[in-house]
């Protein structure tokens, strides 16, 4: 079978955007297109990660839209939802369009338009992928965090310290990424000192509410190398699902969708743990890349926060994670964000991510929807 080739990227500004999502998704659509020198005409399918523009801004039927607005008519056009692991779930499906074989040129584009609304608000949107009985106990995935987190803290007999390092490390890392959203260094103490949001973690544990988009452009491998401009190739793609119920879990601080998605990537790409070089990990909250880092094989079970202390996972580390600054400093709107993890792994095998890059001839992406409900994971590297 051939290999599946990543011949474009974009990723547009996050933060607070003016623009609504189909100026948004236009926005990243058409940079992609420009990135790989394609004409909006020649796209046969067109995939939309998005969870909620509907709710959000009552805006519905985005992906026709889009084709509309590209000029990318008459490519056949889907939305995917997978609630926060959108964008993953939407490599996924470009990825099959084009393995295969039902199309040559697939774009995917992921965003989410989300600041216009009050935090309560988007929260109580975020919230609703929740299983019925929780939602109506006022389960948050907030509140799903700090629970994890202190059972984890006391478990693994970790410092509270090393979660605010996560924060530290990954807004350090988001200084050099002219799109994140929040581009300031942050100190432990900083982070130990703010607000308490769901104990034990504060409001600097938190990814910030995120208005922005996201794309690819895939094709065969073939096609890839007779077009002559550089590619990346996706090796290797797994998705897995968890029980909608976080309670019902032998062990709530083992992401179990992470680990089973990941493992299907690795055999897929012939590859092992040790064989990545960077990743992106899905950090909306400090605990989550501790969670990832084990489900994914870099470290074991409740060792994840000591390679943080002693920055095996900084920039300069072993194995630098989220030199994107994570959704964390990056931000995170929602559909587009498993998008933008793998838009920084293509740009890092290439070779182009200018102050952020890392020597990195293969990365993995981990992009989760809820609570670990559902995961993809993703593995990019070079031809």
């Amino acid at each position: 079978m051939d290999r599946v080739a990543i011949i474009g990227a974009s990723m547009t500004a996050f933060g607070e955007r003016e623009a609504w999502i189909r100026d948004l998704l236009a926005e990243a659509g058409r940079e992609c297109l420009d990135d790989a020198g394609v004409a909006p005409d020649e796209v046969e399918h067109l995939y939309v990660s998005n969870m909620a523009s509907g709710e959000f801004e009552g805006q519905t039927g985005v992906p026709n839209a889009l084709a509309h607005d590209l000029g990318a008519v008459p490519a056949y056009t889907q939305r995917v939802d997978q609630t926060s692991a959108s964008g993953g779930a939407g490599i996924y499906a470009a990825w099959q369009s084009v393995a295969s074989g039902a199309s040559e040129l697939t774009l995917l584009v992921g965003g989410e338009k989300m600041t216009h609304r009050t935090t309560a608000e988007a929260t109580d949107v975020i919230a609703s992928l929740t299983h019925p009985a929780e939602y109506k106990h006022g389960v948050t995935l907030p509140s799903f965090a700090g629970l994890t987190a202190r059972r984890y803290l006391h478990e693994y007999d970790a410092p509270r310290e090393s979660l605010a390092k996560v924060a530290v490390k990954n807004h350090r890392n988001g200084l050099d990424n002219p799109h994140a959203q929040f581009r300031k260094e942050v100190d432990v103490e900083t982070v130990m000192d703010s607000p308490i949001v769901a104990d034990p973690l504060r409001l600097y544990d938190f990814c910030p509410i995120t208005d922005g988009s996201a794309a690819l452009l895939l094709c065969p491998e073939s096609v890839a190398r007779e077009m002559g401009a550089p590619y990346t190739v996706v090796s290797g793609i797994g998705g897995a699902t968890d029980t909608h119920v976080v309670h019902e879990r032998a062990d709530p601080t083992v992401m179990g969708a992470a680990v089973e998605s990941s493992d299907r990537a690795y055999a897929m790409a012939d590859r092992e743990p040790e064989d990545v070089d960077v990743a992106e990990l899905h950090d909306m909250f400090t605990i989550l890349e501790f969670l990832q880092s084990e489900a994914v094989g870099f470290f074991e079970q409740g060792e994840g926060w000591k390679a943080v202390e002693e920055g095996v996972t900084d920039r300069d580390g072993d194995l630098p994670i989220n030199t994107s600054g994570g959704l964390k400093s990056k931000g995170h709107p929602l559909g587009a964000s498993g998008v933008a993890q793998a838009y920084e792994l293509h740009q890092q095998v290439l070779g182009d991510a200018g102050p952020r890059q890392v020597e990195a001839e293969v990365g993995l992406a981990c992009n989760v929807g809820g609570f670990g409900n559902c995961v993809t994971t993703t593995l990019v590297e070079a031809p």
